[in-house]
């Protein structure tokens, strides 16, 4: 019993298990946010500019006693792809951030040391004989 506790142990501090439940987290929080952001702001300005049509009341009665309401389908779309764009620039603000700095560039080695000098030999050379 005690090895499987620390099997479950190790695969639950794995930072991958960790980043996928941070982000299920976050995700759940931030659902009711961007439905909000839908329901009450975007969709009354489309539906505005679209001459007052409420995407959320759009039905289909193809059948008396059935209503297909595809303007929740319109409304759970463009909720998704806010959600998405959102993420997006969330996971690339993460990424500049976790970005390395620059590795300083490395001390030269004892022979490029003397490659310079006979170099510098070399032009000093040139300029006495000319």
């Amino acid at each position: 019993m005690m090895r499987m506790w620390e099997e479950f142990k190790n695969f639950a501090m794995k930072g991958s298990a960790l980043d996928l439940a941070i982000g299920v987290i976050i995700g759940a929080a931030f659902t009711p946010i961007v439905s909000t952001l839908v329901a009450g702001i975007l969709m009354p300005v489309i539906g505005y500019v679209t001459t007052g049509i409420d995407f959320s009341t759009l039905v289909v009665h193809p059948i008396a006693a059935v209503e297909i309401k595809y303007g929740l389908f319109l409304n759970a779309v463009v909720q998704f792809f806010l959600t998405a764009i959102a993420l997006f620039f969330l996971i690339k603000g993460i990424n500049i951030v976790r970005r390395p700095a620059p590795a300083a560039e490395p001390a030269p080695t004892k022979s490029e040391i003397y490659l310079k000098e006979i170099r510098d030999a070399l032009v000093k050379g040139k300029g006495a004989t000319a």
